[in-house]
This record gives structure tokens, sequence and C-alpha cells, in this order.
């Protein structure tokens, strides 16, 4: 097996965006990259892409001209296999079809030397079916990085059934060199980050078909109260439906019908009417010229009574922020014991536990009941949903959403629905995380690096699940399949294994 050091040829094949993003880093990083096409002049229109975007960054100061053209030197355009010869490591970033990817390979592997290293950028394709046409697949593995790949931190290191430990260590190690966040996976569906970042979309499409608020309410949640750059409707509409969609679909077929990998018909139609999100103009919004910007649901607190005093009873844990920015706005805390709970005159206020309002409120012997949902960080969060049985008066709201205002924080009231949005979605990212590693796929801090350096989650599924406290999450989603009745929300067997040994994933 030949060694990666600094001084490697790397070979690309594709010179579309993804390819010619991979051979810019190399380059970067100080290799010859050899980079083929098989349509021609496709490999030096790549590079000249990539030189173009290069002037960008000399323009705005971020590298100096003579960086920029010992980067495009570095990169040579060549017209057949035969030129990857002399490669030690070749990477292809081509169509994703199984058929066209093995064919590649056994032919690269009857032109290059021995020992040679062999990556596939593939973000779907099992490495092991690959590989299996190869006479070496322990010289094969994933390298997945994330589009676009010079600015993206990304790289998932995939192994195959017969993937060679030291295959995917060099390549790992490589990764590292090249100033990328690499991961481990093993080659299953969707990998770590197409496999776990499924729930994001799937509990919003859910909130949305169940009518518990609209796109852009359900998205100003998701930034505001959870810290996501953008919301799954707004991230849908910049992947594409079409891509979205597939990648669902994929997912799902292959666990065989998972229910939580379910696709949605909602997308589906979107997908049929060419609605694929901004390359289209239309998606879940509107971008065609003139369009309006839709705005999110907000309670306004312009009339209401602030209340100059609230109970607290017994530790509100994760929310507890809040009650030192009430106090610090000027509002009296009452603290008692009792089961985290607040107390806002006949009303009483509570973190969600995946429960409806009306549903926990009869459970526990609650009359007017209010939930609130998960926020990343309640020192500073702006925004935050809410929910209310009938109970709630409209007098009650606005008292509510007066003593959240005291301390800028906007509320958005959802339909009475299990988790509400927040909470929801991080449990069952936290959830998928958590079955991921419990099968093998990848270890605790692999699955949390992915999350954040590949889709740019403000923080790790199972860091997150941890800051909340594992016994909440696990307890919301036992109430979600309560709720719902479905296989979907079950929890986690190592998750719950975790909550009763009192163990964590980050120990």
């Amino acid at each position: 097996m030949k060694q990666i050091t600094e001084h490697s040829v790397i070979g690309v094949i594709g010179a579309g965006a993804m390819g010619a993003g991979i051979a810019q880093v190399a380059a970067t990083a100080g290799h010859t990259v050899l980079v083929f096409d098989n349509l021609p002049g496709a490999a030096q229109k790549g590079i000249d892409n990539t030189a173009k975007g290069l002037d960008k960054l000399v323009t705005r100061g971020k590298i100096d001209a003579a960086s920029r053209d010992a980067i495009i030197a570095r990169m040579q355009p060549v017209e057949s296999l035969q030129s990857l010869s002399d490669a030690d490591l070749v990477i292809e970033a081509i169509v994703e079809s199984l058929e066209i990817k093995r064919s590649l390979f056994v032919q690269l592997e009857s032109i290059c030397a021995p020992g040679t290293l062999f990556a596939s950028n593939t973000s779907s394709i099992s490495i092991t079916s690959i590989g299996a046409a190869l006479k070496q697949p322990e010289h094969l593995a994933g390298m997945h990085f994330f589009n676009p790949a010079p600015v993206m931190k990304l790289v998932e290191i995939v192994s195959g059934l017969d993937t060679h430990p030291e295959v995917a260590l060099s390549l790992h190690q490589l990764a590292t060199r090249w100033g990328k966040k690499a991961v481990y996976a093993k080659s299953t569906p969707g990998f770590i980050v197409n496999r776990l970042a499924r729930p994001f979309y799937a509990e919003g499409l859910r909130l949305l078909e169940e009518g518990a608020a609209d796109c852009a309410t359900l998205d100003a949640l998701m930034r505001e109260a959870g810290g996501f750059r953008m919301g799954p409707f707004e991230l849908m509409d910049l992947i594409g439906h079409d891509v979205n969609y597939a990648v669902t679909c994929s997912v799902f077929n292959a666990y065989f019908g998972d229910t939580r990998f379910q696709p949605s018909l909602t997308q589906q139609a979107l997908v049929d009417a060419g609605r694929l999100g901004r390359k289209s103009g239309q998606g879940f919004y509107d971008y065609r010229e003139g369009a309006d910007t839709p705005a999110p649901a907000t309670l306004s607190c312009a009339d209401a009574d602030l209340p100059a005093s609230i109970v607290v009873e017994g530790d509100l844990y994760i929310a507890a922020p809040l009650i030192e920015r009430w106090r610090e706005a000027g509002i009296e805390i009452i603290e008692r014991e009792g089961r985290g709970l607040i107390r806002v005159g006949d009303t009483t206020l509570a973190l969600s536990d995946g429960r409806m309002a009306t549903e926990r409120a009869v459970q526990d012997g609650i009359g007017a009941l209010a939930l609130f949902d998960l926020a990343l960080d309640y020192t500073r969060c702006s925004r935050l949903a809410i929910s209310c049985n009938q109970k709630v008066t409209e007098q009650d709201l606005s008292a509510i959403t007066a003593l959240f205002g005291r301390i800028d924080v906007t509320l958005t009231q959802l339909d009475d629905i299990p988790g509400l949005a927040v909470l929801r979605t991080v449990a069952m990212l936290a959830n998928e995380a958590s079955d991921a590693v419990m099968q093998g796929v990848c270890n605790a801090a692999d699955a949390d690096n992915a999350m954040r350096f590949g889709v740019n989650y403000p923080q790790g599924p199972l860091s997150w699940a941890e800051q909340v406290g594992l016994a909440h999450i696990h307890r919301t989603l036992g109430n979600l399949q309560g709720s719902y009745g479905e296989e979907r929300y079950r929890p986690s067997r190592l998750l719950r294994q975790k909550v009763y040994s009192g163990a964590r994933y980050h120990d």
C-alpha cells in the first residue's frame, strides 16, 4: 500500500463543482493534482473556474496572487485515465451510479501501480458494493467531501467491509493535513450526515402537514430559538427538492422502509410540480421577482398587563436562565419547592416534555397550562414557541406574552402539538445519532463533529442531548411515540441504556 505524503501525486476524476473543489483542496495543500474528466475540455474548464474563484479571494485579501498562481500551477488537466498511472491516490467525483463507479475503479486498478489508494466521493452508494468488483477492494474507501469542498470542513472517511484499516487511517490523516475535520464512518446508507440529518427535514414537514404553523414561522423558530443557520424549509429550497427528496427516498429504501426515514407527500408534490426551490423560482417560498416574503407568526403584547411577579416551583434545569433574565428585568421571582413549573397568575408555564398541553394538563392535574419550547441558549434566545390547552384564556396568554416580551423574547403560538418544534427535532436528531453509535456507524464524537462541520448545526446532537438532559430527551421521545403510536419515535436502545445507567455519550 502506498503511503500518502505531502509529495504524493493526487488524481481527481470529475471536474465539476465537487471534483474541481477537491482538486483545489489538494493543490492548496501542496500536491500535484492530475484532473481528468471524460468530457473534452471539462478538466481545463474546471481549473479555469477554480482560478476565477481564487481571483475573488485575492481581491478580498484572503490570499495573495502568488499563492493563487501556485495553486493553479499544481492543478494539471490530463486527457486520459492512463495519465493517472503515477498517482498515489485517485479520488473520483463523478455521477452517482454504482455501475459507472465500479467500471471506473476496475479500469484504474489495471492502470495504476499496485498499492495505489482509491477513494470515492459518493454521498450515498455503498463502498462495499463499489469495491466488490475489484481485485484489491481493501485499497478502496469513501472520502466524502461536502459542497463547496474548499470551504466545508467535514470529510467522511467511509470504510466498506473490505477496506483495510490502514487505508482509512491514511485518508483520515491526509484530510486532517488538508485542514479538514475528518470523521470515520461505516459504509451504511447515508453514512453519517445524510442519515442523521433526515429528522431535521422530517419533523419540520410533519409540523407543517399537521397545521402546527406555516413555513416562515417554523423556520424562524429553528433559527431564533434553535440556533440553526437556516430552518428546514428554506434549507430544502436551497438544496433543491429534487435532490433532498431523492436522498430521503434513497435512505428510506435502503433501510427497507424504516418509518424514521419516510418521505413526505408534501415534498413529493413539490417535485412533481417542478417547484424545486430557489433554482426553479418556487418551492416552499416564492423567489420570483416581486414575490412577498412571508413573516413568521408572532404574538403581540402591546396591550397586555405585565405580571409584577411569578412563582417558580423547583428547578427549571436547562431553562433556568430565563429566571435570571426576568429577575434582571425587574420581575419579582417567588421561589418554592416543586416539579419545575412557573406560575403566572392562574396559568402554569412549563418546558415541553413531548406531550400536548391538553394531554399533560389532564395527566398532571393542572388547570390552565402553557408549554414553551427548547432553545439552544436560554440566556440569549430571541424567539420561543408556545402551545396552550383550552383553559388558557386570551388574557392569560397576553400576560405570558408580556412576560417574555419583557426580556425581548418573541412568542410564536403553535397548535397544541406534541414536542413543539425545536425540542422534538433535537430529540429525533439525538435519537438517530444514538442509533448510529449503537450500530457502529461512528462514535459519539464523530457523530457530533459530522453534524457541526458537515451541515453547520449549532451543536452536535449528542452533546446537545446531554446539555438538555438525556432523561428529558428520552422522556420526550417516549411521549411522542405515545402520542403518535408510531415506531418512528421509538427511543434508541442505547439512549435508554445511558439514561438508566446514568452514563453519557462523551464520558
